[in-house]
C-alpha cells in the first residue's frame, strides 16, 4: 500500500530524460518501441515481464511506457490497467490514476478489491470529494464481510503482491482507513467554505522548476535556501544500463535566492550554495538548518540504491576559525541502517532539540516518525533519540518537523491523520515529548495534493513557506507531478458579523439561511439558527449580504474590502439586516417615460436599481408588472401605451440579469384609478398625475427558487433539495385597487 514516500517526493529527479509521454491511447503506434529499446523483438510475455520489473526497481515512469505498450496489445487485460493504476498513482498522476483503477472496477472488481479504494483515493487528490465519498462507501459495502484469503499480513506489501491477495486483518486496518478518508473529505469540504486568512502563491521560476524543490529554509527576511533537483550544477553524467543511454542525473542540491528589492517575495536568480561544501556530487543533499546560534548547521545527504530507493543521514559541520568543517555523520545514534532525515534544531524551553524524521523499527509507531534528541551544550553531544508521541506519530508517514520557538508549536507533515489529501501540515503545542491541541492547518495551506516542509519566517508578520505539488507548479511531466515552494502571506482577519431582525417586531429572526455574495457573484452561506451570524472575509471583494426565509423579503448590507492592504489590522464590521412579511404588492415612485411614450427617462434608473436589488436579493419572489395611464386619450390607445410601459420596464430588469421567467408586463390602461381624473367637471392634473404610475405585484414566492444548498448542513445540494417540502403559493392575477397606497406618479402631463 505505501512505498518509500521520499521516492515519491523525489520521483522527477529520477525520470528519464528521453521519456517523452504516457498519456492513454489506443494507438499501437504511439507506444512502439524505439531504437534503443531493448525490447525491440520481445515476445508479448518478455515484454511483461520488463515492465513487471521496472515496476518492481520503482522505475515507475519508465514502466508506464511498456504497460501502456502492452495495453495497446491487450486492451482489457486486468493486471495490466491496475499497474498502470499504480504507476500513474505513484507519480502522482490522479486524473490517469482514477481513470485506471475505476477501469479495473468494471473490468475485475472482486479480482482486484483495491481498485475501488485507490479510485476514491485519487478522486481524493483531485479535490473531487463527493465522488471520492461515494467511492470510499463503495469500498467498503462490497467488503463488508472479508473473505479469507492467502495471509497477507502487512499493508506495505500489498503493491509488491502480484496476486493482490490480503489478509482479513488487513483488509480491516483497509477499511479503517477509508472511514478516515470520507472524515478528511468532509474536513476539506468544510474548511474549503471557510479559508484561513492566508494568500498562497508560487515563489516563481528563479526559485522553481519543472523538477523538484524542498526544504526552504529563511535566512532573515532578505534570503531563501532551499534544495532543488531542477538546475544542474555539473553533476557527472551517468548511464542507465536499462537503456546504454547517457543522460543529465538531476540531484537535488543547496541553491539560495535573494529577495527582489522592492518587489514583495519576488525573487533573484538562485545561485549554488558554496558555504561549507555541503554539496556532494553524488548524493542528493538539502534539508538544512542552521542553529540559533548559526555555528552549526545540520542538513540531509541520500543516496540511492539499485532500487532507487533513497537511504538519507543526517550530517553536521562546525563553523571555526577557518569557516565551516568537513561535514561528519552526526553521532549519538541519530542515524542507524535505515533512513534519518529533515533535522530541524530549535529551543524547547531552554533547552535546544534536535528534531528530526526516521523510519527506524524500534519504538517506531509505523513508517517514518518523527523524533527528536537533546543536544549536550557542554560538548555537543546528542542525548539518545526519542520518540515524540502518539499524539504526533501514526503508523503512517510523519515528516518534516519545524519548531516555532515564539508559539511553543511544532508544525510536520503527515499522511496517517484525517487530510484533505496526501500529506496535509498539522500543528500542535508543547514538545519536545508531549504534545496537545493537534490541528490540520486548514484551507488554503492543505489542499487535496501533497503539503510538506511549512515552516515560519523568523521575523515580521508571520508569512510561511510550504512545499507542494498542487495545481499551479511547474511540472515536467502532469500538474501535480513535482513539488514547488509556495509563498503563503498572512492576510488580515477580516469578519462581518451581523443580526437578522424582524422589521416590524424588531426581535431577532430564527432559522434564517443568510447569504454573502461577493462582486463576482460567488455565494457563501450560513444557516442561523437564531438570528446571529458570522462570515470570514478576503481583501478586495464587494460583498452583498441579504437573508433568505420562506414568506419573507430581505433588505440587503453592503460591505466592501477593496480599500485594505495586506499590513492593516484585523477587522470586524457589524451588520443588520431586516426581513419583512411578503405583500401582496409594492409600490416604486419615480418612474418616468417621454412624452407620450414607452421609453424610460434616464431618471427612472436609480428607482428600477432598487427594484433590480429587490429581486436579486430575494430569488424566491415572482412579480407582474402593472402600468396604467389617466384618461386622456381612447381607452384602446391607453390600454397598448400602458402595455408598452409595463414592457419596458421588464426588458430593463431583464436586461440587468433578472431572470424573466419571474417578470409578467400587464398594461391596464386607464383602469382602477388611484384617483379622480376630473373633480366637479373640471381637469385634475394632480390626479391624472397619479394615475400615470407603475407598480409591482408579488404573485408567488417560490421555494424551489430559495437557496436550498445550506453549507452548515450535512449532504450535497441534490440531497439537501430532496429533503425539503416544497409548496408553491401561488397569489390571485388580478390586480388589487391601490386604494389609498402612494402610487407611483409620471412626470408627463400626457398619458
Amino acid at each position: 500500500m505505501r512505498k518509500n514516500w521520499l521516492f515519491l517526493i523525489l520521483a522527477t529527479i529520477l525520470v528519464t530524460v528521453h521519456y517523452d509521454s504516457y498519456a492513454q491511447s489506443k494507438n499501437v503506434k504511439k507506444y512502439k518501441s524505439r531504437p534503443f529499446d531493448p525490447t525491440n523483438g520481445m515476445s508479448y510475455g518478455r515484454k511483461m515481464q520488463y515492465a513487471n520489473d521496472l515496476y518492481k526497481d520503482g522505475s515507475y515512469f519508465n514502466a508506464i511506457d511498456y504497460y501502456q505498450q502492452l495495453k495497446a496489445q491487450d486492451e482489457r487485460n486486468p493486471f495490466i490497467t491496475y499497474q498502470l493504476g499504480d504507476c500513474y498513482r505513484f507519480t502522482r498522476d490522479y486524473v490517469l490514476a482514477a481513470h485506471y483503477y475505476a477501469e479495473v472496477t468494471h473490468l475485475a472488481k472482486k479480482t482486484y478489491p483495491l481498485a475501488t479504494y485507490y479510485a476514491g483515493l485519487m478522486l481524493k487528490q483531485q479535490g473531487e470529494y463527493q465522488e471520492a465519498i461515494a467511492l470510499f462507501n463503495e469500498f467498503l459495502a462490497d467488503n463488508k464481510k472479508s473473505a479469507q484469503r492467502p495471509v497477507l499480513r502487512n499493508i506495505d506489501a500489498i503493491d509488491q503482491n502480484p496476486d493482490r491477495t490480503i489478509d482479513p486483518k488487513v483488509m480491516k486496518d483497509l477499511k479503517k482507513r477509508a472511514k478516515m478518508e470520507i472524515e478528511g473529505c468532509t474536513m476539506a469540504i468544510t474548511s474549503i467554505k471557510d479559508p484561513k486568512p492566508v494568500t498562497i502563491i508560487n515563489a516563481g521560476p528563479n526559485v522553481n522548476t519543472v523538477r523538484t524543490e524542498l526544504s526552504p529554509l529563511p535566512l532573515g527576511d532578505s534570503a531563501l535556501l532551499f534544495s532543488t533537483s531542477g538546475r544542474n550544477t555539473g553533476n557527472a553524467r551517468q548511464t542507465d544500463q536499462r537503456f546504454n543511454i547517457d543522460e543529465d542525473h538531476f540531484l537535488e542540491q543547496f541553491f539560495y535566492t535573494h529577495k527582489q528589492p522592492g518587489f514583495v517575495d519576488s525573487f533573484q536568480w538562485p545561485l549554488p550554495f558554496y558555504d561549507g561544501n555541503f554539496n556532494d556530487p553524488n548524493q542528493h543533499t538539502g534539508n538544512g538548518v542552521f542553529t540559533s546560534g548559526g555555528d552549526w548547521f545540520f542538513f540531509t545527504r541520500c543516496s540511492e540504491r539499485d532500487t532507487m530507493i533513497l537511504t538519507c543521514h543526517i550530517f553536521s559541520s562546525q563553523f571555526g576559525a577557518t569557516g565551516w568543517g568537513v561535514p561528519t555523520l552526526v553521532e549519538g545514534g541519530i542515524n542507524d541502517n535505515n533512513s534519518s532525515t529533515m533535522p530541524y534544531v530549535a529551543k524547547v524551553g531552554k533547552k535546544e532539540i534536535l528534531f528530526f524524521s526516521s523510519n527506524r523499527k524500534t519504538q517506531s509507531r509505523g513508517g517514518y516518525d518523527i523524533w527528536y534528541s537533546v543536544i549536550d551544550p557542554r560538548n555537543h553531544s546528542y542525548r539518545r533519540p526519542q520518540n515524540c508521541g502518539k499524539n504526533i506519530n501514526t503508523s503512517s508517514d510523519d515528516i518534516t518537523p519545524y519548531y516555532d520557538t515564539r508559539e511553543q508549536k511544532l508544525y510536520y507533515a503527515s499522511n496517517g491523520k484525517k487530510s484533505f489529501g496526501g500529506f496535509d501540515i498539522y500543528s500542535a503545542e508543547g514538545g519536545p515529548s508531549r504534545y496537545k491541541n493537534v490541528q490540520n492547518m486548514g484551507y488554503p495551506i492543505n489542499t487535496s495534493a501533497d503539503e510538506l516542509y511549512y515552516i515560519k519566517d523568523p521575523v515580521g508578520k508571520p508569512d510561511a513557506y510550504v512545499v507542494s505539488n498542487r495545481i499551479g507548479s511547474f511540472a515536467l511531466k502532469n500538474p501535480t507531478c513535482c513539488n514547488d515552494i509556495w509563498r503563503i502571506q498572512q492576510e488580515p482577519r477580516l469578519v462581518v458579523i451581523g443580526k437578522v431582525l424582524n422589521k416590524k417586531s424588531q426581535a431577532l429572526e430564527p432559522q434564517t439561511v443568510v447569504k454573502m455574495i461577493d462582486q463576482k457573484g460567488e455565494m457563501n452561506t450560513y444557516n442561523s439558527e437564531d438570528g446571529n451570524f458570522l462570515f470570514n472575509m478576503s481583501r478586495g471583494h464587494s460583498y452583498v449580504i441579504t437573508g433568505d426565509k420562506q414568506g419573507y423579503t430581505s433588505t440587503r448590507a453592503s460591505v466592501s474590502t477593496m480599500e485594505i492592504k495586506r499590513s492593516d489590522p484585523d477587522d470586524t464590521v457589524l451588520v443588520t439586516i431586516f426581513l419583512d412579511s411578503v405583500k401582496n404588492s409594492f409600490s416604486v415612485s419615480n418612474i418616468y417615460y417621454d412624452y407620450d411614450k414607452a421609453t424610460l427617462r434616464p431618471e427612472s434608473v436609480a428607482s428600477l436599481d432598487s427594484v433590480v436589488h429587490f429581486l436579486t436579493d430575494n430569488p424566491s419572489i415572482t412579480v407582474e408588472i402593472y402600468s396604467y395611464t389617466d384618461a386622456k386619450g381612447t381607452p384602446e390607445y391607453n390600454l397598448a401605451l400602458s402595455q408598452r410601459r409595463a414592457q419596458s420596464v421588464l426588458d430593463y430588469l431583464e436586461k440587468t440579469g433578472v431572470d424573466r421567467g419571474r417578470l409578467t408586463a400587464k398594461g391596464f390602461g386607464m383602469k382602477n384609478a388611484a384617483a379622480p381624473n376630473e373633480v366637479a367637471g373640471k381637469d385634475n392634473p394632480e390626479g391624472r398625475q397619479l394615475n400615470r404610475r407603475t407598480e409591482f405585484r408579488i404573485i408567488s414566492d417560490l421555494p424551489t427558487r430559495r437557496v436550498l444548498y445550506n453549507s452548515a448542513m450535512p449532504g450535497t445540494m441534490d440531497q439537501q433539495e430532496k429533503n425539503l417540502h416544497v409548496e408553491d403559493e401561488s397569489i390571485d392575477d388580478e390586480p388589487v385597487a391601490p386604494g389609498a397606497k402612494k402610487p407611483t406618479a409620471d412626470k408627463d402631463d400626457d398619458n
